[in-house]
C-alpha cells in the first residue's frame, strides 16, 4: 500500500485533524461545492443550526490534498470516517498544483450523502445565507467556517468562484449586528 491522498474542500483545509507528511492546492472535477449539511454540533447548534460544505456532482471544485503516510492511514482514516459521518467517502482522481508539479492522484474525500438526516441539498441562497450567518457551535460559527474556506483558496493562489463570492455578499448582508439582531 502506498500513501494516500484526502482531498479537503472545507474544513479540512484549514483544521485536519490527522498527521500527514504534504499538502498541495488541488484541483478535482466532476464535484462542486455547496453548503448543503446541516450542522448541529461544531458549525451550528440545535438552537442556532449552520450549514457546511459538501461535494454535489458536476463542475469542479479546488481544494486542498494532504498525503497521508501508509502507516498513518489507519488511524487517519478512522478520525475522518467519525468527522465525516454525514459524507459518502469515495475515492476520485484528483489534479495537484503545487507550482512544483501537476500531477493526477487519487484521493479519498467526502461528498453528499442525500440518505442522511442532516443532509438538505442546495437552498435557495438566501436561505442558505442566513443558516450561515446564524449559526454557531462549538467549534465557531457558519460564517467563520465558509469565511476560513475563502481564505484557504485565497492564500492557495485561487480565486473563489462567483457562487462562493455570491455566498459571502449574501452571509454579510445577513449577520447580525452588533446589537445582536438580525
Amino acid at each position: 500500500m502506498s500513501d494516500v491522498w484526502v482531498f479537503g474542500y472545507g474544513s479540512l483545509m484549514w483544521d485536519p485533524g490527522f498527521r500527514h507528511a504534504e499538502t498541495a492546492p488541488a484541483l478535482i472535477r466532476g464535484w462542486h461545492r455547496a453548503f448543503s449539511i446541516v450542522s448541529h454540533e461544531s458549525w451550528g447548534s440545535a438552537d442556532r443550526p449552520g450549514l457546511v460544505a459538501a461535494l454535489h456532482p458536476g463542475g469542479a471544485c479546488r481544494g486542498l490534498a494532504l498525503r497521508v503516510p501508509r502507516r498513518h492511514w489507519p488511524e487517519a482514516r478512522a478520525y475522518l470516517d467519525r468527522r465525516e459521518n454525514a459524507y459518502r467517502r469515495v475515492v476520485a482522481r484528483v489534479q495537484l498544483h503545487d507550482g512544483r508539479r501537476r500531477t493526477a492522484v487519487g484521493a479519498v474525500t467526502y461528498v453528499f450523502d442525500a440518505t442522511h438526516e442532516r443532509a438538505v441539498g442546495k437552498l435557495p441562497l438566501g436561505e442558505t445565507a442566513r443558516l450561515i450567518a446564524l449559526g454557531e457551535g462549538r467549534k465557531g460559527s457558519a460564517r467563520g467556517y465558509l469565511l476560513n474556506t475563502v481564505a484557504c483558496l485565497t492564500d492557495m493562489g485561487s480565486r473563489p468562484g462567483r457562487p462562493l463570492r455570491a455566498l459571502v455578499e449574501a452571509v454579510n448582508a445577513h449577520a447580525p449586528d452588533r446589537a445582536g439582531r438580525s
